[in-house]
């Protein structure tokens, strides 16, 4: 008998117990174990579902947000009938339905700078399934300072890629994401799923992925992908590695780190900050509001206003009246757009457009403005009857 386990523990993780690399000793590991799931969508779905119907004693789950119907095409961990709930309330509901065992701990508001040490520190481990550069490095730095591995991963489009970050001790010590991404892209470069879309079974597999490193290393046993970038193809269909060195430079995890607290990631992303700033103090220089666009269009029926979407973005819905060159194209087709009227660029939300502008304005207009938020604040602000994707 155990001491840690119940009777119906027992029975329930028969299939690990009789496990060699698991055993009673294993399985009681996984019942003691704290680990923090950051995001319950695409990624934190099968990451929670899978360390919960592992045995996981206690799960914390970070999500500051609520279930759309966008969300059900790959966070399964959500059902239609929790459409407009907190995510964290969703998910804690469907993981306690799948092992009643396990103790799940909320933290709605998320996370920012002045709580996430206090919230990773009560962890074992933390597992990331956030989308943004601002809140992986400060994950990352939150964990290198109060030493807790952290289990990464990214998914986009058909791609994703895994790995652990700060696992090992001493010489053994792996790379942390600093390490692999000493600086940030600049924003925009690189488009959210949101903006790029995303396979639904996609998140599904990486995430999986995460939860089986998060076991193996409450089990200790195995080997980590610390050290090792698993790059993942779905429509190729292939697993490649690339080899990850921690660098002694690093100013979070190298030999004389400067990171002595979690920073402004913000403002090292070269976005925005998020807390105090207006709407209009939000918007870049050649950013324009749909509110402000729709009075240009009134003003001047002919305005030229250029869609950098893909055709299939368009098909599904489009403001009246624009010309469409995708930005794929634009390197080719940019003497199309005029230099002597004023020109307004949008795409799904912003994104594409900003780097239209930039390319633009790189080849001599200095007369094109960028639609903030694209087409989806469009149908927000000004339009409802469009259709969102």
């Amino acid at each position: 008998m155990s001491e840690i386990l119940s009777a119906a523990e027992l029975a329930r993780f028969n299939r690990h117990i009789i496990l060699p690399q698991v055993g009673l000793e294993g399985q009681e590991n996984l019942k003691l174990a704290r680990v923090l799931c950051i995001g319950t969508g695409g990624l934190g779905s099968p990451i929670s579902l899978y360390l919960s119907a592992a045995g996981v004693g206690v799960i914390g789950l970070v999500d500051f947000d609520v279930v759309d119907d966008s969300n059900l095409q790959r966070q399964i961990v959500h059902s239609t009938a929790d459409i407009g709930r907190p995510k964290v309330e969703s998910a804690r509901d469907t993981l306690l339905g799948i092992n009643p065992h396990l103790k799940v701990t909320l933290h709605g508001d998320g996370i920012r700078r002045d709580n996430v040490r206090e919230i990773v520190s009560q962890y074992d481990l933390v597992v990331d399934g956030t989308d943004n550069f601002p809140t992986r490095y400060l994950i990352n730095d939150a964990c290198v300072l109060e030493d807790k591995p952290l289990i990464y991963a990214s998914i986009f489009q058909f791609e994703g890629q895994a790995t652990v970050f700060n696992f090992g001790e001493g010489d053994k010590r792996g790379p942390c994401y600093r390490c692999l991404y000493p600086e940030p892209p600049p924003p925009g470069l690189v488009p959210s799923c949101a903006e790029g879309g995303v396979l639904g079974v996609l998140p599904g597999v990486i995430g999986v992925i995460q939860a089986t490193e998060a076991v193996k290393i409450i089990l200790g046993q195995g080997t980590t992908l610390s050290g090792r970038l698993l790059l993942y193809d779905a429509m190729a269909m292939t697993f490649r590695e690339v080899k990850l060195r921690r660098d002694p430079a690093c100013p979070a995890c190298g030999d004389k780190p400067s990171i002595g607290d979690v920073v402004e990631y913000e403002q090292f992303c070269g976005l925005p900050p998020t807390e105090t700033q207006t709407e209009e103090k939000a918007l870049a220089d050649d950013d324009i509001t749909p509110a402000q666009l729709k009075a240009m269009m009134e003003a001047d029926p002919d305005l030229y206003v250029l869609d950098v979407r893909e055709p299939h973005e368009i098909a599904i819905c489009a403001i009246a009246g624009t010309l469409k060159i995708p930005l794929g194209e634009l390197a080719l087709r940019f003497a199309e757009v005029p230099k002597n009227q004023p020109v307004v660029v949008h795409c799904k939300m912003g994104g594409r457009s900003a780097q239209a502008v930039e390319f633009l304005q790189g080849k001599g207009y200095d007369n094109v403005k960028n639609l903030a938020g694209g087409i989806l604040r469009w149908i927000d602000d000004v339009d409802g009857s469009l259709q969102k994707y």
